[in-house]
């Protein structure tokens, strides 16, 4: 009996004035150990040289599948997301932040997941790629998620920045999702929530490690706290009072001071040696 084949695999990267880390981001999703079949950059409204960069890219590596739509109809996360995901075509899609820096097996390990035909969803840990002690880190990451898991058991969080979903579970939640018109959410725990109410699977892989900037942590205190507590008026926005649903919250809450201090000196001593 033949093997079963692996699902293919497209990659949704929405984009509002990214030009500083697009390149990086798209290049990491041309080379991969199992190829995507398509990666989707949504440009929403960009007023810098996002689409310049990305119609390099198409003509440096003319074979790779990079395709560049844009969503100029609103502004906003969630109807770029959306955008991109539902013109997706593979088996499972992708999404990852345009900051995003996904390693090398992301794409074959994103199919090992979903080989499993109960997965409807996962995601990983995240290296912070400008940080110092990036490896340390990576494995901290991790240590958290799988302790939030514990805490939170049946209920899975996915993190925008990395994550994929199966391509029959998003039609299938795609219309209870919220539209966030006031960007007051995190879409991907809005994700998440609307997954668990449709009993869908959502997977925690390890090995599926994407890179990320830690620029959030040059936030200030009160706009850093605006951010965080979109845990919060999202799990309100669904009626979800359990507090262990906001535990990441207070592990994010947690690791602003030191955080940031790291983010500074390293700052510092860059710009000493430039």
């Amino acid at each position: 009996m033949p093997p079963t084949p692996l699902p293919t695999v497209s990659i949704v990267i929405p984009a509002y004035n990214e030009e500083a880390s697009i390149r990086a981001c798209v290049t990491a999703a041309i080379f991969q150990t199992s190829p995507a079949s398509e990666i989707i950059v949504v440009d929403n409204k960009s007023t810098d040289g996002t689409a310049g960069i990305v119609a390099a890219i198409q003509r440096e590596h003319p074979d790779s599948p990079v395709l560049y739509f844009q969503q100029n109809e609103e502004q906003g996360l969630v109807p770029t997301r959306n955008f991109g995901l539902d013109r997706a075509q593979g088996n499972v899609i992708g999404r990852i932040d345009a900051d995003s820096v996904i390693e090398p097996n992301w794409v074959e390990e994103v199919q090992k997941a979903f080989a499993d035909e109960g997965v409807a969803a996962a995601t990983g840990p995240v290296l912070y790629y400008d940080m110092p002690l990036r490896r340390f880190g990576l494995k901290a990451d991790d240590q958290v998620r799988r302790f939030i898991l514990k805490l939170s058991r049946d209920y899975h969080f996915l993190f925008g920045s990395n994550m994929a979903i199966r391509r029959t579970a998003w039609l299938a939640i795609r219309d209870q999702t919220c539209r966030d018109e006031g960007d007051e959410l995190h879409e991907d725990i809005d994700l998440s929530v609307h997954l668990a109410q449709n009993d869908l699977t959502v997977a925690y892989v390890p090995t599926m490690v994407s890179g990320m900037s830690a620029r959030r942590l040059e936030d200030s205190p009160r706009d850093y706290a605006y951010y965080v507590r979109r845990f919060e008026r999202t799990y309100a926005r669904h009626g979800l009072m359990n507090p262990v649903l906001r535990a990441p919250m207070w592990v994010f809450f947690a690791i602003y001071p030191l955080g940031k201090t790291i983010r500074v000196i390293r700052q510092r001593r860059l710009a000493r040696a430039a």
